[in-house]
């Protein structure tokens, strides 16, 4: 089983190689599509447009996101994967014969288990979400499936496999994932994202249920690592094998670390339980303005704003639990803010100028 995982591995690292040696020049590329297909992207981009669009699409990606990550963090826990950046020096595979020299990148260092990939997950959940719920909207199950909508149906799922294919190269090329992992990913992303296509009751879950399910999700991940911890094995191995072999010892950041985007997630998942049970949320909601497709064009622009100036904000790094907590706070005002502080103040302004005319 282990020379079989090894010869897996290596032929891994060899499409590293010749992505890296064939695509150089695309290098710019590979790393905005990592950036851009992190999850932090569908928490301040993708929830903001899609909850004042359609609120239920909304609360949908939240729920993909989050649930989908947490799996991916115990899926990363149980199957032990290597990294490509750290398994060519690490590894007695190449004990005859000199290990094959791999590019990194500032955005190589991740410090968490490889398998599997969590951009490729999470992007294959939020985006299989995205699609499959604008080709609900536009195309009625009760209308036949003419030519247009078939071209409509092919353009957008060709789309998704279009974004799905750079992130899995993406990752590949930057030797932050072997090619098994990224494929794990998609699959897994897409089999969450389609389990929640058939659950109606997360769109009207009490304040209570949220804390509930946020203090068990947190729980279970934190009761793992314990128990495991007591019998000799330490999910957090990889943090040792990031720090010796990373070319910059400045790549590593805490925020990739296992626990920091739980905890970020678990954030995002309170606020959202806080934000739709707020009054605030209500009374926007109770607004004459709040179906008006200009006023939900304000409070998405608003909230992109917002949202971009409150992610300059860093938490510092230096005492983990002070980060940990700081970073639970913000996560848990991206919803807060978008949901009900932001139409809260859009629909009062809109009432004041209405009442001036």
């Amino acid at each position: 089983m282990e020379n079989a995982m090894d010869a897996l591995h290596d032929s891994g690292v060899q499409i590293v190689q010749y992505l890296q040696m064939n695509y150089k020049s695309s290098q710019d590329w590979f790393m905005f599509i990592s950036f851009a297909a992190d999850l932090r992207n569908t928490f301040y981009i993708f929830f903001p447009i899609w909850f004042h669009l359609c609120e239920s699409v909304g609360i949908k990606l939240i729920w993909v996101a989050v649930i989908g990550d947490w799996l991916n963090l115990v899926f990363k826990w149980i199957l032990f994967g290597q990294r490509p950046y750290w398994w060519v020096h690490d590894t007695d595979y190449y004990s005859n014969m000199s290990a094959p020299i791999i590019q990194q990148f500032p955005v190589t260092c991740e410090t968490g288990p490889g398998s599997p990939s969590g951009h490729a997950m999470g992007s294959a959940g939020v985006y299989y979400v995205m699609v499959s719920s604008l080709l609900t909207i536009l195309l009625s199950k009760k209308s036949p499936l003419t030519f247009k909508n078939r071209c409509l149906q092919t353009f957008l799922w060709t789309g998704f496999w279009l974004v799905q294919v750079c992130v899995c190269l993406s990752r590949v090329f930057l030797a932050a994932h072997f090619p098994h992992q990224v494929v794990c990913g998609v699959i897994s992303g897409m089999v969450v994202a389609e389990c929640f296509g058939k659950v109606q009751t997360i769109y009207k879950v009490s304040l209570k249920r949220y804390v509930y399910t946020t203090l068990f999700l947190f729980s279970f991940a934190l009761g793992f690592y314990l128990i495991l911890k007591t019998v000799g094995v330490d999910l957090l191995w990889t943090l040792e094998k990031a720090k010796k072999w990373c070319a910059q010892p400045e790549w590593i950041h805490i925020d990739t670390s296992p626990f920091a985007g739980l905890i970020r997630n678990l954030g995002i998942f309170f606020g959202l339980g806080l934000a739709l049970n707020c009054q605030m949320y209500k009374e926007s909601c109770q607004t004459k303005f709040s179906n008006q497709f200009t006023f939900r064009i304000c409070c998405i622009a608003t909230s992109l704003f917002v949202l971009h100036v409150f992610d300059s904000f860093k938490p510092p790094a230096k005492v983990e639990m002070v980060f940990y907590v700081l970073s639970f706070c913000k996560s848990a005002a991206v919803p807060l803010a978008c949901v009900g502080i932001v139409p809260y103040c859009v629909s009062h302004i809109t009432n004041k100028k209405e009442k001036i005319l």
